[in-house]
């Protein structure tokens, strides 16, 4: 996506995925490729990262801040707390996806998450350690080269399915990586790729 500044005469290059939707602009900037390793953060994107699935995620992106209100600002520990009484009250909101699947997922999720650090284990430091720890930086030209998963991906979904998380397949969970910042596929040309500095770059194939 291409945009003209006026002040400057410079055109602004963003990823080719965008539309010209403020909400979806802002999203871009801000937020999509930015190393986040906030657990409930990260927790709360793998959730609608599985809303997504079969739907675009300016659908689910829109709706984002009803999921907070409904889904206690994704806290695990309240959202456990939810019944089947909940989610039919919940399949009759127009404000979010209504898909018993995805709504249960969310609930069941909670309780995979609160499982996990039960055990002692830390929700970012699992979900980072399939990338090393490390934020994978590849170099693509445009949007079209960029895959829908990767054995990273696979690694990762395969790992959650085994602790019983749910609508977490591996191109949920590719999806999942690019928004938390796990792999910056921003083109090589985008403005916020160009903001961003790197102190070496890896390729994932």
């Amino acid at each position: 996506m291409k945009e003209t500044n006026t002040e400057t005469s410079t055109e602004i290059i963003r990823c080719g995925w965008l539309n010209q939707d403020p909400i979806y602009i802002a999203y871009h900037d801000e937020e999509w490729g930015k190393p986040q390793h906030d657990e409930i953060k990260l927790f709360e994107m793998l959730c609608l990262e599985g809303q997504q699935a079969g739907l675009s995620w300016i659908t689910v992106l829109k709706k984002r801040d009803h999921y907070r209100n409904l889904y206690f600002n994704f806290n695990p520990i309240k959202i456990a707390k939810l019944g089947a009484s909940d989610v039919e009250t919940y399949l009759k909101d127009p404000g979010i996806v209504r898909h018993k699947g995805k709504i249960e997922s969310i609930i069941n999720n909670a309780k995979c998450f609160l499982k996990l650090e039960a055990e002692g284990d830390n929700f970012s430091e699992f979900i980072w350690s399939f990338v090393d720890h490390k934020q994978i930086v590849n170099n693509w030209s445009t949007h079209k080269e960029i895959p829908t998963e990767t054995a990273n991906s696979k690694a990762m979904s395969k790992a959650l399915k085994a602790k019983g998380f749910k609508f977490i397949g591996s191109t949920i969970c590719y999806a999942f990586m690019q928004a938390c910042g796990l792999v910056d596929d921003h083109i090589i040309n985008c403005v916020s790729r160009k903001n961003n500095k790197y102190e070496s770059k890896v390729v994932l194939f």
